[in-house]
């Protein structure tokens, strides 16, 4: 297996489902539904083009075989404001293929920072991943999920508690940081 593609898969386990980030993630991860992609590009062109393609991938899938796809970035994007400024032309090409609303793309990144806040500020771990990631994911899973959640407001609230309450051998150990 890619060596990429193994930090991507140990940081889903270990971190997104082992701490349980995301409590929709186990099920689709443990049932071989979870794609990972390992990008190629070398340019966001290049990214724009891999995505369209996951994307049209996902289109043509039934979701029973394939819920979700995360595309790993391993040579473009390192900076994370350039990575987040990238946002904004991944969103405009779900618009330009009419696919806002059928599917939301969620961003991880090794450097990510929500605003106002530290660089170490634990609440950062959060959106942190191995690579710059995008995540593909199909709106009617995402609102099927949290419909069956008791919760969902309480995710976000929780995690940042589950960051902050890590040790900093413990953060070593998940996050390399």
């Amino acid at each position: 297996m890619d060596p990429i593609e193994t930090a991507v898969r140990q940081w889903l386990d270990t971190v997104v489902i082992g701490l349980n980030l995301c409590p929709f993630a186990a099920k689709p991860t443990r049932a071989g539904r979870v794609r990972i992609c390992v990008s190629t590009a070398r340019s966001e062109l290049e990214v724009l083009t891999e995505l369209q393609l996951e994307l049209t991938r996902l289109d043509e899938t039934p979701a029973t075989e394939l819920e979700t796809t995360l595309i790993a970035i391993p040579h473009v994007l390192a900076d994370f404001l350039d990575y987040n400024d990238f946002l904004d032309q991944v969103d405009g090409l779900l618009d330009q293929f009419e696919w806002s609303g059928a599917y939301q793309v969620a961003s991880f990144h090794p450097h990510y920072q929500f605003a106002d806040t530290e660089a170490d500020d634990a609440e950062n771990l959060i959106g942190r991943a191995p690579y710059p990631l995008l995540h593909l994911l199909r709106e009617d899973s995402v609102e099927a999920a949290v419909a069956n959640h008791p919760d969902p407001d309480a995710i976000p609230r929780d995690n940042i508690l589950k960051m902050q309450a890590l040790t900093p051998t413990q953060r070593q150990q998940l996050f390399g940081a």
